[in-house]
């Protein structure tokens, strides 16, 4: 029988607890493999010893959401207020109370060990390491619509009801900043929205976010900001020597405003420049190389081309099991169907093939990674349908 425990501590000469630290040593071993020109494969270990130090006071955090009045970003936005305020709402099936179910951090477990007993102890995934609760966030962001939260929320057409009649007077105080909007990146339908958007070079477009970033800060009292893309899929941006290939090409071609820079490398940009962690949650090709480079000399942590929570994801997973099992899969048909204003967006082609992309690179690497099934240059016939 498994055991569960909220609690625990460490004890082990490779960590150490202070009152305002907990370090730690870890090393890390893999395996280097060479091959020699006479097909001799040699393997050997290799170890990396790595220094952790991690603050245990937890810090106010806010969170800026690009995209802030799209379906996501309401959406997230009503799930933390429903959870940090109680809000219970009516259904066809009656009262339901609002939870964290489905969210990785909160409502997830890991294996700690084992018991004297031989039992298995797991722990919460939020008790790993000090955390962030959810419930704490302090959320704001950018949109290039100027509705406030609570009507768009209601646009979104994804909450009951009764919890959005409950959300609206405090949601309804919510309206995203002016955001960043370049028509060729993202469908010509979307242009009947972009009534919120910034002016500007594009140096002026990377400050003006970093001004909001700063008063967003100091208006809230807080200790670190996050930024995180979920704003509409933007088609694919050129990479080419001296335009994106290194930082200083980057920074050049912003400062010529190179129509080929796109937003959401102007908002990583910004970020970077600001010493704020950016995560992308959508397909499009942000981290070009030169926000990687700048990224890397910044010391700034950067992340993420596409949350793949949903059919994305399972079919990682059952592609995965099927050839990690022997079996060889031929052929791979997945169909999203996506309402409201995503598959609007979409609809365009070149956004399309950003997700098109995006999805079916997923089973690259599983497919690489057995050759006793599939030959050198084959893969499974694999088609995207995004309705």
């Amino acid at each position: 029988m498994a055991a569960y425990k909220t609690t625990f501590e460490v004890s082990s000469p490779n960590v150490q607890y202070s009152d305002e630290f907990i370090t730690s040593k870890y090393v890390y071993e893999s395996t280097r493999v060479v091959t020699s020109d006479d097909g001799k494969t040699v393997a050997t270990p290799v170890a990396a010893e790595y220094a952790f130090k991690t603050e245990r006071r937890v810090p106010r955090v806010g969170m800026m959401i690009v995209g802030l009045g799209g379906n996501n970003g309401t959406t997230v936005t009503a799930g933390v207020i429903a959870n940090r305020e109680g809000i219970s709402w009516r259904t066809r099936k009656g009262i339901q109370e609002p939870n964290y179910l489905g969210s990785l951090t909160q409502a997830s477990t890991l294996r700690l060990g084992t018991d004297e007993r031989g039992n298995d102890v797991y722990i919460p995934f939020t008790k790993m390491l000090p955390m962030v609760s959810p419930n704490d966030l302090v959320i704001g962001g950018w949109d290039i619509n100027n509705m406030n939260l609570a009507d768009a929320m209601d646009r979104a057409q994804v909450l009951e009801p009764d919890l959005q009649r409950q959300l609206y007077p405090i949601m309804k105080e919510m309206v995203p900043l002016p955001s960043i909007y370049f028509p060729h990146f993202i469908a010509a339908n979307q242009a009947e929205r972009a009534n919120n958007v910034l002016e500007g070079s594009h140096e002026d477009l990377v400050e003006h976010i970093r001004k909001d970033m700063r008063n967003f800060k100091a208006a809230n009292g807080l200790d670190k900001v996050i930024v995180l893309w979920s704003a509409n899929t933007e088609r694919f941006a050129d990479v080419r020597v001296g335009l994106n290939d290194t930082a200083a090409s980057l920074m050049a071609s912003i400062k010529s405003n190179d129509p080929e820079v796109s937003p959401s490398t102007l908002f990583a940009v910004a970020c970077i420049l600001e010493g704020v962690p950016y995560i992308n949650g959508s397909p499009q090709n942000t981290f070009v190389p030169g926000v990687i480079e700048l990224a890397e000399a910044h010391k700034v942590h950067i992340a993420g081309d596409d949350f793949k929570s949903g059919q994305t994801k399972m079919k990682s997973v059952l592609v995965d099991f099927l050839i990690s099992a022997g079996i060889k899969p031929e052929s791979v048909v997945s169909y999203n169907h996506l309402g409201n204003n995503d598959g609007r967006n979409l609809s365009a082609p070149a956004q399309f093939r950003s997700k098109e992309i995006s999805k079916s690179s997923v089973v690259d690497d599983m497919v690489a990674s057995n050759p006793i099934m599939y030959q050198e240059g084959e893969h499974p016939d694999h088609t995207v349908v995004i309705k």
